[in-house]
């Protein structure tokens, strides 16, 4: 039995501790959930189990037409449904069908979440734990508190809260406007198809994507063509002054023979200055051999 003071266990461990996948799982909901360990997630998987193996057993005896049997199969799912974990009029197949993130989405803290008390997750478990949030005008300290489907629509902030205040910083930024008012999405548990549909869409462009890609290249179509023109001016620039340059080139070519034509001239020019002035010193000379 053990001493009353120390209570026992209220959940049971894996079997292996290193178990690649289940770490990553368990990971994903502490995120999801904003859990503060792992303690959490087993506590709701040994919940879950209990509700599972109570099911199994009656599934076995009511087939042998036990009346006892009928009548805890009925409680067990009046429970369920009282939970909001299941709907009316369903079966214990559907108890066998369960998963944990069942249990997790009927937590006081996902709850405050989505009905827009809170802007995360685990700013929900800090308002809990601080006393700002009431059950039916109860306040309510525990973050893993099953709501149940009357208390769910009486979820609020306490009288005396600041939080009250619409302009509180702490407040979500989104407008709360009522106790029943949920403006965050649904934490929902996953299924295989809905996993096999996530993969689905990852791997496929959503069509909000499509959309912004397409204003963005509407945006940038003009950016385009101004770049454009501005690449066409450079060019015809750059043409224009290739062809001065070469005008230029010309110009020099045909300019160069002239002044060659005139240098010419001028030293011929000179040559014939030259020359009869040479041919009178020779006379000059021979003049005056002849005398001697």
């Amino acid at each position: 039995m053990g001493k009353p003071k120390f209570s026992r266990k209220k959940y049971e461990t894996p079997k292996h501790p290193w178990q690649e996948e289940r770490i990553k799982e368990e990971d994903e909901l502490i995120k999801k959930y904003g859990l503060k360990n792992k303690k959490e997630i087993w506590k709701a998987q040994t919940q879950l189990r209990r509700y599972r193996s109570q099911a199994r057993e009656l599934l076995a005896s009511v087939q042998t037409g036990d009346e006892q049997s009928k009548k805890e199969s009925e409680q067990l799912l009046n429970r369920l449904s009282r939970m909001n974990i299941l709907p009316t009029n369903s079966t214990l197949d559907d108890v066998l069908a369960l998963e944990t993130e069942v249990i997790l989405s009927r937590r006081l803290q996902t709850l405050t979440y989505l009905k827009g008390l809170a802007a995360t997750p685990k700013q929900a478990r800090q308002l809990i734990s601080h006393g700002h949030i009431t059950v039916g005008g109860r306040r309510v300290t525990i973050p893993s508190y099953m709501i149940t489907k009357k208390e769910e629509a009486n979820i609020g902030y306490t009288d005396l809260s600041p939080l009250n205040d619409s302009m509180h910083p702490a407040r979500p930024k989104s407008d709360y406007t009522g106790k029943i008012g949920i403006a965050k999405k649904e934490i929902k548990p996953e299924t295989k198809d809905e996993g096999k549909s996530v993969e689905r869409s990852e791997k496929q462009p959503s069509k909000e994507l499509t959309e912004e890609a397409k204003t963005e290249e509407k945006v940038e179509e003009p950016k385009k063509e101004e770049e454009k023109l501005i690449e066409t001016k450079e060019e015809i620039s750059k043409e224009q002054k290739a062809e001065d340059s070469k005008e230029e080139e010309k110009t020099a070519e045909e300019t160069k023979p002239e002044k060659s034509k005139q240098e010419e001239v001028k030293a011929e020019e000179k040559k014939e200055e030259v020359k009869p002035e040479s041919n009178e010193n020779d006379k000059k000379k021979e003049d005056k051999g002849g005398k001697e």
